[in-house]
Formats: structure tokens, sequence, C-alpha cells
């Protein structure tokens, strides 16, 4: 296999339930024809799962390894400790090896100070934001003292250059900051095809991140208000990244990936749809786990193709690492299997039968299969039990919206699903994890 193209756009906080290919689209008040059309074009997976949240997903995605053991178990503030330690492989560093020319554009969300922004960590460059969205609000908050609180910006960095401020990241720059990540997106795209070098894009968008604010141009476009027009905006900007793909005449060289780093926002009025899933992030329900993913590589991807099985965001790392010919680090365990088979459609199994869901430090949660074991029960964020003395046990098939508990007629489930657990005690025994914002 040669080295092709790899355009990687995750959305942020977007539910299941949003896009038209997932049951929402038009029915949810913001059409979605082009990721819809992405779906027709390649394959959709109905149980691609994720972290619990924002930095989990991320560093999980970009190290192959679940966030309790890279320390990334949480967002925290400006000036604390954060990111992925600096001994931690990224999907980067190993694209670089190759040869890849790789840009970031967008939330990184690993680290906010010198050595862990995106240029420091394997890609040739980069603009967005060091941290989240929410930080839009703080300048504009009442009582905001600028002397004890950072003021947020969006940043830029080149490889073996310092990041730099550019511009105060503001509600008005949160309102075009997608266009602009797409705008350099797509140019870049046509310089390392003008060069002849494969590349990875690595397109984190703002969208549907909480203040969900559309820009100008799609402000009152549906008539259901900011949510529902930043859902169309979402929706264009992923199809001008895939025009840009067919128009340079690249896309049977470039597998193109759109998926959501979490599930819905839980904060009215921005609360999103999971679909047929309850729960929304920060919890350890369906809702939170699974997210949308598309993949399209024509010729090698069969159009339309549609899949119940079960992959993971750290099997992404993986994965990718071997479309391009990379080799994965073999002095630590890495939580991502290959699914390159299933994806290219070799074998209709995914390579993978279940996870652990852990939630910072805490194991929440056990997919297996159809079936899926709660440690704890919080259905809705804040509103948990705590820990439970005897586990809720539920089948995601029969039951997607975990509402009866079946443990007592299948007790039987727990072997394998506490071995998963024994196995993962025991990786984690000898590879200690990382404390949440190590030094260096």
């Amino acid at each position: 296999m040669t080295s092709p193209n790899i355009v990687l756009i995750v959305a942020d906080n977007l539910g299941w339930g949003e896009p038209g290919c997932y049951g929402g689209g038009a029915l949810r008040g913001a059409p979605t024809p082009r990721i819809d059309r992405l779906a027709r074009e390649g394959l959709l997976l109905q149980n691609f799962n994720v972290e619990s949240d924002c930095v989990p997903t991320r560093s999980a995605l970009m190290s192959g390894r679940h966030p309790i053991r890279t320390g990334c178990l949480q967002s925290v503030p400006p000036g604390l400790p954060q990111g992925l330690p600096r001994d931690e492989t990224t999907l980067a560093q190993l694209l670089a090896e190759r040869g890849y020319a790789s840009a970031h554009y967008g939330k990184w969300h690993l680290g906010d100070i010198p050595g862990r922004y995106p240029s420091d960590r394997g890609f040739d460059s980069w603009y967005g934001i060091p941290r989240t969205t929410d930080e839009t609000q703080f300048t504009s908050s009442v009582g905001f003292d600028p002397s004890v609180a950072e003021i947020p910006y969006i940043m830029e960095g080149q490889a073996g250059q310092p990041s730099r401020n550019v511009k105060e990241y503001d509600l008005a720059a949160r309102r075009c900051i997608d266009e602009e990540l797409v705008e350099r997106a797509v140019a870049f795209m046509r310089r390392q095809h003008a060069a002849g070098r494969p590349f990875f894009l690595y397109l984190p968008l703002v969208h549907l991140h909480f203040p969900t604010l559309p820009h100008r141009d799609f402000a009152g476009r549906t008539g259901h208000g900011d949510f529902a027009d930043s859902m169309v905006e979402l929706d264009h900007r992923t199809g001008q990244v895939v025009d840009e793909v067919d128009r340079l005449g690249i896309a049977e060289d470039t597998l193109v990936i759109f998926c959501s780093d979490n599930g819905p926002e839980f904060r009215a009025p921005y609360r999103g749809t999971a679909g047929p899933w309850r729960g929304t992030y920060h919890t350890a329900m369906e809702g939170s786990l699974r997210v949308p993913f598309i993949a399209r590589w024509p010729g090698r991807i069969a159009g339309g193709r549609v899949s119940n099985e079960m992959v993971h965001v750290t099997d992404l790392f993986t994965t990718l690492a071997r479309v391009a010919g990379a080799r994965i680090p073999c002095d630590r365990p890495i939580d991502g299997v290959d699914q390159t088979d299933f994806l290219l459609g070799r074998r209709d199994q995914s390579a993978r039968e279940g996870f652990l869901f852990h939630i910072k430090t805490e194991l929440r949660a056990v997919k297996w299969r159809d079936w899926k074991l709660h440690l704890y029960w919080e259905p809705e964020v804040n509103e948990g039990k705590g820990k439970l003395e005897s586990p809720y046990l539920f089948n995601v098939t029969r039951d997607p919206k975990e509402e009866t508990d079946v443990l007592v007629f299948n007790t039987w489930v727990l072997g394998p699903m506490l071995r998963m657990v024994r196995d993962f005690n025991e990786s984690s025994a000898r590879y200690p994890h990382r404390a949440p914002g190590a030094p260096d």
C-alpha cells in the first residue's frame, strides 16, 4: 500500500443523532446533505466509541492509549498543568517518520505550554486554540479579571519555532473560527499536492461546542436557532474540505474520516441529541460513548456500507499508522487495535470485542459484544448513585436506552468482562499510569 493522504475531521460535542444519516438532519431542523453524501460514499459506523469528553478522547486518538494511562483525564483551566506528556508518541510523529507533511487546524486541548503545542508534537504547523471554546465567554463575563484569569487566544506555530498568540478568542472570533480553519486546511492540501507529498490534515473543528454560535453567513439560515444554524454550517465546512479533495483529483489517494470527540452537550440551550441512545458526555451511557463516524476512500472502502461492529477511538491511532506504513511503539501498552482489514472490507467483523470506560480514575463501565456493565450509575450528569454494590447489566442491542438491568439472568457475561478488567490491571501494574499534569 502506498502512503495515502489522511484527512481527519473531528467535530466537537456532536451527538450521534444530529446528522441526517444518523436519523437527525432535517428532523432536527438542520439538514446535513454533505455529511449524508459522505456516508453514502463510504462506511458509516453505528458503534464507534470515544472517551468521556474532549481531552480524554483527543489524547486517546493521538496516543492510541486510554487517558488513564497518560494522565489526560479532564479539561482544566489555563495556567494549570495539563496535556499529553512528551514521552507519549503522537500519531503525527509516527506519520512524520514516513515522510508525511502534517498540519493541525482547530482545537488541540493536549497542552498549552511550550513543548506541548501541536508544532512541538509532530505537526509541521498549526493554527487554532490550545484549550477549549467556553473560554470565549471569559472577557464578556461580569466581573472578569484578566489579572487572575488568562485572556484566551487563537494561536499558531511552526515546527522548530515558538508558538505565538494571533488574536483574542472571544465571542466574535468564535463565530468565524471554523471558516478560518477550513480556509487554512484547503490551502494546506493544495500546497502538499503541488509538492507531491503525502499529507496528514488533522482538522478538529469547533462546532458544535458551546457557546454554539454560527458564522454570520449561517445565522438565521434554518429558522430554528443558533444550534441548528451551526449544524448546517458544520455540514457546509465538511463539504468544503471534501470538495477540495475531489477538485484536486486525489480522492482515490485520500482517506477522509469524519467523527466526533464525544457525545452531545448537556447544557441548555445547546443540548444536543444522541438519537436512540441515552445520556450525554460526562456519563458512561451509550449517548456518551457512541458518536458519528464516517470513512470515505474511493476504490478502497465500498460506498453505502453501514456497520454496527464495535470500534474505539484508540483504534484510529493504530489503524492510521498501519495505513501509512508507520510502526507502532512497542515500549508501552497500546490500547488501539488495527482495524485496517475491517475498514477496507476485507473482513466483516471488527478486531475488537470490548473495552473499559473510565471517567477520570474511576472504572465506570465495561462494554463487551452486545453487553454493557455499569459499575457506577449516572444516567444524567451530576445525577448519579455512585458506585453500585451490585452492578447493572444491559443488552444494548435489545435495550438501547439502558433501562432494564438483566444481570441476574446473565451472570455468565461477568466472566469475559472481568477478565478484561484483570488484564488491564495487570498491564497497569507493569506500566504505571502517569499522574495528571506530570512534568515532562
